[in-house]
């Protein structure tokens, strides 16, 4: 039979769980006012050289899908910027001036065998209108409905001599060219690797970007299977970059994992934004055939990597780098050093320094001797690194907002709800 505790017990025991809430809610308030006291300096840096910058920038809000935009910077200032689109991600600066960039976005009526309203992706040519004082405005799109807005997007396209269109397709894991709105050649990933019973229900390889290194050679990024492949029209694949055992065996994620926005080099060399190893890596081929590591960088400004998700070698030898879940575009030279960076309002997904944009071939900084260059260790803790892209994701916290704070906010969350288990047992066994 349990015997009530006296009012005094009650009362001590409501006191010491407030206070336990209490105490968890003062230090993850105090590891935020820490964090942010200390933070580095962040999207300040700058060498004086005057820069243009395009931008593709995903977003905000859950998931990244909300106030998408492409904009150009004229050193940090922005000189016009489209936007009113769900998500933009692959931008590339065409001759005539116009941008072509990857897109989604929700409420169109065309929805193929989906409800209506429902989710598009594709590309589309936007025109600027710098000159002049009207709005950028849409002048071409291409597009197609979707199942889902997550993990179903267009996220590259390229412009090829032929006059097609050469696109990546997360939805349908494919890459295919388009001319005048119809589909002229395609390489279904199914090809190579087994394939789900229907693709387009799951995020099965997530293929995010395609590059031309010749009219008839393309890059691709499959990012679940952690590895880049050469696929040539009429051919196939012809090289695989991080290769594993088998066909459908995923490469080594100590090499690359879930990468995005691959360069080709050329000369046996790659650059690749390593996203979830939180870094930049240049890989290099051997004469045995195998990729190893040359050069890679983990932080610029003192600040670590969070999901970089571009990475181009521009023709002065620098390196620019869109760090995403940081919200900066950095550009370091070879030992590291920022040069020039830049904070983004918003989540971005690539950039492009202009006029030369994203090329083929470029600068290497492999060394002579073979060896490997690494600055900066990185970090990865494991849970909370994961954590941490989920309240990144989600909340859109600072660059400052680290590991430590994860495990700071569990400590405290495990205070508040221990004290608030404290007070309630008080009151009912008073």
């Amino acid at each position: 039979m349990r015997t009530p505790s006296s009012p005094d017990d009650s009362r001590a025991g409501q006191r010491a769980g407030a206070a336990l809430a209490l105490a968890g809610v003062v230090l993850f308030v105090a590891s935020l006012f820490v964090g942010a006291a200390l933070a580095p300096n962040v999207g300040a840096a700058g060498d004086g050289a005057e820069r243009q910058t395009l931008v593709g920038s995903q977003g905000g809000g859950p998931g990244l899908h909300e106030k998408g935009s492409v904009y150009l910077l004229d050193g940090r200032e922005i000189a016009w910027r489209a936007g009113e689109t769900d998500s933009y991600f692959d931008v590339t600066m065409m001759e005539n001036g116009s941008v072509m960039a990857g897109f989604m976005d929700d409420g169109y009526d065309d929805c193929g065998p989906y409800e209506s309203p429902c989710t598009h992706t594709g590309f589309r040519i936007i025109e600027p209108n710098a000159d002049t004082d009207a709005d950028p405005e849409i002048e071409y799109e291409y597009s197609f409905p979707v199942r889902t807005r997550v993990n179903s997007e267009i996220h590259d396209v390229e412009r090829l001599d032929s006059g097609e269109y050469l696109v990546s397709d997360m939805e349908y894991e494919r890459i295919f060219t388009v001319k005048d709105g119809e589909i002229t050649w395609q390489w279904n990933a199914s090809s190579r690797y087994d394939a789900p019973p229907d693709p387009t229900r799951t995020d099965w390889l997530h293929i995010n970007d395609v590059d031309a290194i010749s009219e008839d050679r393309y890059l691709v990024s499959v990012r679940n299977a952690h590895q880049l492949v050469v696929v040539e029209r009429g051919e196939g694949v012809v090289e695989v970059i991080n290769e594993g055992d088998g066909e459908d065996t995923r490469g080594d994620p100590t090499l690359l994992r879930q990468q995005h926005n691959p360069q080709w080099l050329g000369n046996g060399s790659v650059l690749v934004a390593d996203s979830h190893n939180d870094r930049i890596v240049e890989l290099r081929r051997g004469a045995d055939g195998e990729w190893t590591i040359a050069w890679a960088i983990y932080s610029a400004e003192g600040v670590d990597f969070n999901w970089p998700r571009d990475a181009d070698r521009l023709p002065n030898g620098n390196t620019l780098i869109t760090d995403s879940l940081n919200k900066r575009v950095v550009e370091v030279n070879r030992t590291g050093a920022t040069v020039w960076s830049y904070e983004t309002p918003q989540v971005p997904y690539e950039a492009e320094r202009l006029p030369a944009g994203e090329t083929v071939g470029g600068t290497s900084y492999a060394s002579a001797d073979g060896g490997q260059t690494t600055i900066g260790d990185g970090r990865n803790v494991p849970v909370l690194s994961f954590l941490l892209v989920l309240f990144q994701t989600g909340l859109q916290t600072p660059f400052w907002f680290t590991e430590v704070h994860v495990a700071v906010a569990l400590v405290s969350l495990g205070c508040v709800l221990g004290g608030g288990g404290l007070v309630l047992r008080a009151r009912f066994r008073g």
